[in-house]
């Protein structure tokens, strides 16, 4: 079986439940958003519509206030520089949208590899 990356963050997260590796998703967001000293301690029994509002807020905060530290983010969690570069910047809430995925995306990809090999 091989990895098919999820074509939503909807999908993403009905994925991740199914294969009962949700809390494993947030716990490598933890842990990841740790790594980058921009804790954002997601409590494991959050709702999926919640997950992603908690990480888009965060990252929203980072592209306004800190750039320099979500850059960081964006390395350390290893998010494809090539994707974030297609993203369309002029609509910071979007933006912060598309991240969100992207970012949840990469941790998702994590946590299958881990679960699978």
């Amino acid at each position: 079986m091989s990895y098919l990356p999820p074509a939503t963050i909807d999908a993403l997260i009905n994925e991740a439940e199914e294969q009962h590796l949700y809390f494993k998703l947030i716990e490598q967001t933890n842990k990841d958003f740790a790594l980058a000293n921009e804790n954002i301690d997601i409590p494991l029994d959050i709702f999926p519509f919640e997950l992603k509002l908690l990480v888009q807020e965060k990252i929203l905060k980072l592209i306004n206030h800190k750039f320099a530290e979500y850059l960081n983010l964006l390395y350390i969690i290893d998010v494809s520089e090539e994707q974030i570069k297609k993203l369309d910047g002029s609509d910071v809430f979007k933006l912060s949208e598309d991240v969100t995925f992207l970012i949840l995306k990469r941790e998702w990809q994590k946590v299958w590899f881990r679960n699978k090999y």
